[in-house]
């Protein structure tokens, strides 16, 4: 064969391996099309630092989705959520028979998925060096509506605490925590003493705490973790010994009553737009690990796949 000949063979076996490496870049560009759009979240401060978690990592892999993050409480994100404001709403308790029935006046649809497992952390000031735990009934009698103006100091709850008066932080009643805690305490959602300092923001709570040597509070287990240097974890007994709220208590329920579900309600009609879609399988995609990065408890990994297989049941049916 002449040199020309071997030239030319080369050349278009050069041409062939640049077209090949040009089809193969084309591929690639298409399957990480870039989505557009927005996703609208709001409602539960507990559940706020796991989608936030999510929210920071979708952003990076879609830059140009804009998702916003609020809280307002479960309570007032189930308002923002029944009249279509937001397309997802993180709540620390199922949804009220009311408001379910808001988003079916409005025509709205919803699935709910289940994210993570939450205890209900019990903190009083570093400084207070009597209170060993609490057993749920002396909880009750700290926060029962007849508490109010009543059960003042801590000698009433055992007489060899401090003759002093205490002082109750906790969410406000817009909260899921509230209605979850006063249920499994109280014996009734939403219902307790009116006189302790309440805010629907979980940092308020923690810096107030820090700065009262008779505080008592409670919130999300994760709002602890964040702040573990400055607050004093205290265990619950319920029956047996007292217990403190960590992973293994909560998953496997040992830390009762105070481990719970938590969750996100999806709009139907905000799944029209990829970008909920998209956001919210990347959710429980992601949901395992970065979960307990921000100090939740991660679902066993068939409860998670039961979550996606129902998520994409409910998108088809919008199809």
């Amino acid at each position: 064969m002449t040199l020309k000949a071997n030239l030319t063979l080369a050349l278009l076996a050069t041409s062939i391996i640049i077209a090949s490496c040009g089809s193969k870049d084309s591929t690639s560009e298409r399957d990480t099309t870039k989505i557009k759009g927005e996703v609208k979240i709001d409602g539960s401060s507990t559940v706020y630092p796991i989608t936030e978690a999510i929210a920071e990592e979708f952003r990076s892999e879609q830059p140009n989705v804009r998702v916003t993050v609020g809280v307002s409480g479960t309570g007032g994100g189930f308002k923002k959520f029944s009249r279509g404001e937001t397309d997802i709403n993180d709540a620390s308790r199922p949804i009220k028979d009311k408001e379910a029935e808001a988003c079916r006046q409005n025509n709205i649809n919803y699935v709910e998925l289940t994210v993570a497992y939450d205890g209900l952390a019990i903190v009083i000031n570093p400084k207070n060096d009597w209170v060993d735990h609490f057993t749920v009934e002396e909880l009750k009698k700290i926060w029962e509506p007849a508490a109010q103006e009543t059960i003042t100091k801590w000698s009433q709850i055992r007489p060899e605490w401090p003759d002093e008066e205490f002082s109750l932080y906790g969410p406000g009643v817009a909260s899921g925590t509230y209605d979850y805690f006063t249920e499994a305490v109280v014996g009734e959602s939403g219902s307790s003493r009116g006189d302790y300092t309440a805010s629907e923001d979980d940092n308020v709570l923690v810096q107030g705490i820090i700065g009262d040597k008779n505080a008592i509070g409670f919130f999300g287990l994760a709002y602890y973790e964040e702040n573990q240097n400055s607050l004093k974890l205290i265990p619950v007994k319920n029956e047996g010994e007292p217990v403190l709220p960590t992973l293994e208590t909560v998953k496997s329920g040992e830390y009762s009553p105070l481990s719970r579900p938590i969750f996100i309600y999806v709009s139907d009609v905000a799944l029209k737009r990829p970008a909920v879609e998209a956001f919210v399988n990347f959710y429980l995609a992601n949901a395992a690990e970065l979960v307990q990065d921000v100090g939740y408890i991660p679902l066993p990994k068939e409860e998670y796949q039961k979550e996606i297989s129902e998520f994409e049941s409910f998108t088809n049916r919008g199809k």
